[in-house]
This record gives structure tokens, sequence and C-alpha cells, in this order.
């Protein structure tokens, strides 16, 4: 039986938009900038396997990632929708750039934050695969809320921890919604020991694409930057004083960039060359 995706849609403006949440996430991740985008945007927001409502695929390992982007498509039909832009975050980015290589001509444009093409080199892939498996022991043995004490203690989220009271118990009472066997099935089927390199795909992956990061977040802002010398259509931008997570740190700049992107007219991407310059030190596209 093929792997179904919880999803719901909201928003009321003329620019499609799906979007993927990242680990420990759900379809509310992007609930905070509902406020900022729904008169902009018509949303098809998913969860993502392991998370949320939505099963883990039915495959494990690299077969279970590639059921997940069937899965999207599966959503986009069942909403009636033959094409739409693409926002993803972390996890989320992963599957956002691999669905538009499996099938460009579904998506307009490809926004990727905090995101990445994959291990490039083998011995990358089994330590992922060894960090990832002592991971899911972890939660296994000490359960999802010690997991969450844990996961929020890392420097990729220093950002998240300067919000107010708030704002940061409602990211921890979504993230203590996981489950042990979702957290660890995801881990095993859609983490990047799982996923296929696409380093080698992205000269070929012609949609105008926007990647944010954080500055602080310097392990991504590096990817972006390698990434934007492959990509043929590509800007990035780069939030200061921000981690991991822009679109929690500072969402009113991350939604007025999203919404730049997205409303900015311009050729079709096969027009463009493949050395179309990295737009990295503005802020805007128009």
């Amino acid at each position: 039986m093929a792997l179904k995706m919880a999803y719901e849609t909201w928003g009321e403006g003329p620019h499609p938009l799906l979007l993927l949440h990242g680990f420990t996430g759900n379809r509310s991740s992007f609930d905070h900038l509902r406020p900022l985008l729904k008169d902009k945007v018509r949303v098809i927001s998913v969860d993502l396997p392991g998370h949320g409502q939505t099963p883990l695929p039915t495959r494990t390992g690299r077969d279970g990632f590639l059921e997940t982007i069937e899965a999207l498509f599966g959503v986009m039909d069942e909403v009636g929708v033959a094409k739409t832009n693409l926002l993803g975050y972390s996890q989320g980015a992963r599957f956002a750039l691999a669905a538009a290589l499996t099938r460009p001509e579904r998506f307009g444009r490809l926004i990727m934050e905090s995101g990445s093409p994959g291990l490039h080199r083998r011995q990358h892939r089994t330590e992922r695969r060894v960090s990832d498996a002592q991971l899911a022991a972890m939660i296994r043995q000490k359960g999802v809320p010690a997991f969450v004490a844990y996961w929020e203690s890392l420097p990729l989220f220093a950002g998240v921890r300067k919000l107010p009271a708030e704002q940061q118990e409602s990211v921890r009472v979504r993230r203590l919604e996981c489950t042990v066997d979702g957290l660890v099935g995801a881990l095993e089927c859609l983490g990047l020991a799982a996923q296929p390199d696409y380093w080698p795909e992205l000269q070929r992956q012609r949609l105008p694409t926007l990647l944010l990061t954080g500055a602080l977040d310097e392990k991504f802002t590096q990817i972006a930057r390698r990434m934007a010398e492959d990509l043929p259509v590509v800007w990035r931008r780069t939030f200061e004083d921000c981690t991991h997570a822009p679109h929690l740190e500072v969402p009113e700049e991350y939604a007025r960039e999203v919404l730049s992107f997205l409303q900015t007219p311009w050729y079709e991407a096969p027009e463009f060359e493949s050395s179309t310059p990295d737009k990295s030190a503005a802020g805007g596209h128009g």
C-alpha cells in the first residue's frame, strides 16, 4: 500500500506553496508565518513520515526516502495541484530538492532553508549512519522528553533559545508530540545516510532557487555557498545573528524574503546560462 501523507491547506494568495518541515516538526511548524503569508500564498503543509499523523514508509533506507518523494506527488494530486512552489526547512529542504530533481515539471520555484544535497563521500555516509544509529539508540533508551532536551541544547539551535519563552514552549510542545518509533524510523529512512547524493545533479536543477541560512550557522551557510556555485539559477540570503532556523528566529524578515522571491518575475529558467551569478549580497530579488 502506497504511503499517504497527512496534510492541511491554508492561505488565499495567488502563489501555491508546498511546505516541508524539519526533523521533530510537523505540518504546524510554519503556522506562526500564517499572518505574514496567508494573503499571498496558497499553502499545502504536510507531515513528513514519522512526524505528526503520517506513518513511516513501507520500505527502509534509501527506498523509504524515495517512497516519501513519491508520496509528496500523491498529496499534490489529491489536492488537485498540478504545479506548485516548494519551501523546505532542514530535513524538508532535502526532500524539496529531491522532489524538484525527480519531477521538475511539477514545480515553479524552490526555496531551501538550511538544507543539503546530501553526503558526497562514502566515508561520510558511513559516519552519518553510525551517528544516526547512536542517536536512535538514545531515543529508544531515554525517551522523547530526554531527547528533546538534548536536541534543543545543540549549538545549531542557539538562536531558538533566544526566543521569548512562549515561542520556545510552542516549539517544544510540537517536538514532544513526536513518538519514539516515529523519530527512530525517520532517522533510518529520511536521514542523510539514506538520502541519495544530489551534489552531481545540481547543475541540471534549473528551477529558480533561493538558499536561506543563518550567518551563525557556518556549516550550512558554507553548504549554501557551494550549492550556489553549481545551481544555474540561484539566489542566496544569509540572515545576520541567526543560527539554523531563520523562519523561527526572524519570521518577519524571513517572510519578506520568501514573498519577494515568489513575486519576482523573470524569464523561464532554461533561458538562463549556467554562469548565472550568485545573488548573495542583496536581500531582495526585484
